[in-house]
């Protein structure tokens, strides 16, 4: 029996969260009830909580926090067969408008009218309980952990990157970041057939995750010989100089994606340098059609995730884990909203 009330973790101003008990959200028709088991924690819900804002989208109202869930549906709406009931599932946390135009194209992400969890003023999954069009979330083998599950979200953005980078079999790749999408870039890339992967970052220790991960060459920004010639470059940092310098690093007729998020609307960027080497230059903007990719990745052992978590907490710890990546070793934080917190912090590592 589903209760009617829930906990949940509500941001109400930056640096400012609080533990609220809510009604159980209701699936609409088409939607399924998911109780919430995992959500990671992403760079957007620590900036959403120091500052309040990313760009346009700015915190003006209590907001739940996290998009990287997992759980068991546990009831669905009309048009929803019952026997999915029961189900262990990746939430691919995207609610666009089916008659946008880009939904027709099969670019989904690119909705206009997108209602995205965890951006203002939709709510996240950091609470017990979630709804979620049925599509959109995807059944998950007892293979896969719950923590797994939950970060097929972040995989995903870095499916849509090397996708993007046309990365492919004895492919030269650099990758500029090695923070959670970087590293995931990495196994995506090396599942790809990638046979050198350069990474760089200023953080050794980062380097050295990466290294585990099948980076080939791990080094700091100035250590970067701009004339490899890799086939592609990935930015997973939003740093000026790692984009300018990256940029610089790819053969003629190579292709430039651009993912991490940078703090300034407008760089400079090397426009003549593009021009005659004919680069391609394109962006991510989250991901569609990659959550089959990304289950077919981790239950074949070729992309691991369980060893990207490095902090476990429950739900009224939350503040900890938002900020567990000021923490030195830090790569993914995991909240368990099912727990309050405590126990959920054994195992941290």
């Amino acid at each position: 029996m589903t209760p009617a009330t829930m906990t949940a973790s509500v941001l109400t101003a930056p640096g400012s969260l609080t533990i609220e008990q809510r009604e159980v959200p209701s699936p609409d028709p088409g939607d399924v009830l998911v109780q919430v088991s995992a959500v990671g924690v992403c760079g957007s819900d620590t900036h959403y909580y120091r500052h309040g804002r990313i760009g346009d989208f700015v915190v003006s109202s209590p907001l739940v926090l996290g998009h990287e869930a997992a759980g068991r549906i546990v009831a669905v709406g009309s048009g929803v067969p019952e026997s999915r009931i029961g189900e262990r599932v990746s939430i691919e946390p995207q609610r666009p408008d089916p008659d946008d135009e880009p939904t027709r194209r099969g670019q989904y992400n690119l909705s206009p009218h997108m209602r995205f969890y965890a951006t203002p003023p939709v709510d996240g999954a950091l609470a017990e309980f979630v709804t979620i069009g049925s599509a959109f979330a995807h059944p998950v083998p007892d293979s896969v952990s719950d923590e797994a599950a939950a970060l097929f979200e972040p995989l995903s953005v870095a499916i849509a990157a090397c996708r993007k980078a046309e990365v492919g079999i004895g492919d030269g790749v650099l990758i500029t970041g090695a923070g959670p999408v970087g590293l995931l870039c990495v196994q995506v890339a090396r599942a790809a057939g990638a046979t050198r992967i350069v990474v760089t970052d200023v953080n050794r220790t980062r380097l050295a995750v990466a290294a585990g991960f099948g980076a080939t060459d791990v080094l700091t920004p100035d250590e970067l010989d701009t004339t490899i010639g890799v086939d592609s470059f990935i930015d997973a940092s939003g740093a000026e100089s790692a984009i300018s310098s990256g940029i610089a690093a790819v053969r003629p007729g190579g292709r430039v994606v651009l993912v991490g998020m940078s703090a300034n609307s407008t760089m400079a960027f090397p426009i003549s340098l593009v021009q005659n080497r004919e680069l391609v230059v394109t962006g991510v903007f989250r991901y569609a059609n990659t959550w089959p990719i990304a289950r077919e990745l981790v239950t074949s052992g070729k992309v691991d995730l369980d060893s990207m978590v490095t902090g476990r907490f429950g739900l009224s710890e939350v503040a900890e884990a938002l900020d567990a990546d000021r923490q030195p070793g830090s790569i993914k934080a995991v909240v368990y909203p099912g727990r309050l917190g405590g126990s959920a912090r054994a195992g941290a590592s």
